[in-house]
């Protein structure tokens, strides 16, 4: 009889968990090689178009002759809601809408949740339409930054600030400042020399406007020319120069925006209609028909009519014996009449070519008694100083922002 040698336990035990262990590692690997199964989803070919009715809007701009009814009307506000909202607004913030306004419809699917009337970029009328209907009057908060530039004339002062990236409405108040003192347009030259310190005012990161002139220098042919801006507690807010003069004249020098001189003062000119020598004693600028006509300083309409060979004519008595007269008009502006009260800028009427002319264009006359004078060359009166209970007050600031400069016209050069 064959015998069998007895095999250890122990090795038996071995052998039965290294199997068993091999069993388990190939069941998670199974395990995790299979992808779980997914649940399929059926999407509506319709959730787009459902999607797109959860939020929407309408905008409406206010024309001249909108009425709040008429426009609710138009956008399908029901009648019973848009008697709510009149009857809600007991602060009447509904009456100040304006044509330029524009209104958002805001609706939720087919129901208006929301109207939103903005005014400008800070400020707008909020509807709220829940339950219940509020109105709100909202106001952006904003903030100024301050920004300097500086430049060199190169055939032009506009394309020269531009090109330094002054904003456009800040070159045109550069220009306006120093308007009383410098033509753009004939005392410009290459080589002229520019700085501003001015604002920006933002909200919500944007900027909104591009605020004013703090402090502004003008170097034309050599001669330096500054403005500070000042609020004067009689005067409001004013630009003034380094001694506390008003930078304002009391007169505008040319009182039109305008293309060129056609014709200078000069006592001697050949009439260009009647051929002989008669005196020419104002200025005429060449402009467009109808190019509004300002008034050259405050005064009263001492005349407004025809004169002979200046067609309609207007004259203004101002303070200090002086008069202004203004020719060859196209029209005059609605309602004026004599004995009016005008104020520097205001509109009183159109170029044209009333009367002898050859084309249109403004003859203007300055008069001081009884002698009419240059208005290009004759010395303009100033507005009035810094008020003298304000003059530390003025200087403390000029000084503070002068250092400013310095130091912005030192950092350009490193």
């Amino acid at each position: 009889m064959i015998g069998f040698k007895k095999t250890p336990i122990k090795l038996v035990l071995s052998i039965f968990f290294l199997s068993l262990l091999s069993i388990l590692l190939i069941y998670i690997d199974t395990i995790s090689n299979n992808p779980l199964p997914v649940e399929e989803i059926t999407i509506s070919e319709n959730l787009n178009d459902e999607l797109s009715l959860i939020n929407t809007k309408q905008i409406h701009q206010v024309k001249k002759g909108d009425s709040l009814s008429v426009i609710f009307e138009d956008k399908k506000v029901p009648l019973n809601l848009a008697y709510k909202i009149f009857d809600f607004d007991r602060n009447n913030l509904l009456s100040s809408i304006i044509p330029g306004d524009v209104m958002e419809f805001n609706y939720i699917g087919s129901d208006l949740y929301s109207i939103e009337i903005i005014k400008d970029d800070i400020n707008s009328i909020v509807i709220n339409i829940k339950e219940d209907i509020s109105i709100q009057k909202i106001k952006k908060e904003t903030h100024i930054i301050t920004s300097y530039s500086f430049g060199t004339v190169n055939n032009s002062f506009y394309k020269s600030a531009i090109n330094v990236g002054i904003p456009d409405s800040i070159i045109m108040d550069f220009a306006y400042i120093f308007g009383w003192d410098i033509d753009f347009i004939f005392d410009v030259r290459n080589g002229d020399k520019f700085s501003v310190i001015y604002e920006a005012e933002y909200s919500e990161g944007e900027k909104i406007s591009s605020g004013d002139i703090v402090l502004a220098e003008f170097i034309n042919k050599d001669k330096k020319y500054l403005a500070q801006r000042f609020f004067d507690k009689e005067q409001g807010k004013q630009y003034f120069n380094e001694n506390g003069e008003n930078v304002k004249k009391a007169f505008l020098r040319a009182p039109l925006d305008f293309a060129y001189i056609s014709s200078h003062f000069n006592p001697n000119r050949m009439h260009p209609i009647l051929h002989k020598i008669k005196a020419h004693n104002g200025v005429d600028y060449a402009a467009k028909r109808n190019t509004p006509i300002m008034a050259s300083g405050d005064g009263v309409i001492s005349f407004l009519g025809r004169q002979s060979g200046y067609g309609r004519t207007i004259e203004i008595k101002h303070g200090g014996n002086i008069k202004t007269l203004y020719a060859h008009l196209e029209k005059f502006e609605n309602k004026l009449k004599v004995g009016n009260k005008i104020k520097q800028g205001d509109i009183i009427g159109y170029v044209g070519d009333s009367g002898q002319a050859t084309g249109p264009h403004l003859h203007f006359e300055f008069w001081q008694g009884d002698v009419r004078t240059d208005p290009v060359k004759v010395k303009l009166p100033s507005a009035n100083p810094v008020d003298s209970s304000q003059k530390d007050e003025f200087k403390n600031l000029l000084n503070s922002n002068l250092k400013k400069l310095i130091y912005y016209n030192s950092k350009k050069y490193e």
